[in-house]
């Protein structure tokens, strides 16, 4: 079989499985064996839960104040506006955060087509 018998189309998704995927879900795996007898209420497991959380709160307000690419074309109101009310969705409706993001997204998407 010759790399050239591959469509283009499909390299970016070959890059995406090799070099994403694999790595990642090599220590996802390390993870869970290790992590399989650590009490959950362990201080470490209390440490790892902070950490990872204060990793998507920087995400998620890195996102809202500096946004890059296209999202920069939404004005800082409308990014602010639709994350409260993707995050009262979220709390409204059972703490789902399918329903969060999706509303989320709707107000997003709402708010730019209304300008």
């Amino acid at each position: 079989m010759y790399f050239d018998s591959f469509d283009t189309a499909l390299w970016p998704y070959v890059f995406i499985l090799l070099g994403a995927s694999l790595p990642t879900a090599i220590w996802r795996w390390i993870g869970v064996v290790l992590v399989g007898n650590i009490d959950d209420g362990s201080q470490w497991l209390v440490l790892v839960r902070c950490v990872s959380t204060a990793l998507v709160a920087a995400v998620i307000a890195q996102l809202i104040f500096e946004p890059s690419g296209a999202l920069a074309s939404f004005p800082f109101y409308l990014r602010i506006s639709a994350a409260l009310i993707g995050f009262a969705a979220f709390l409204a409706m059972g703490r789902r955060l399918f329903i969060g993001i999706l509303f989320g997204e709707l107000a997003l998407l709402g708010g730019y087509a209304m300008m």
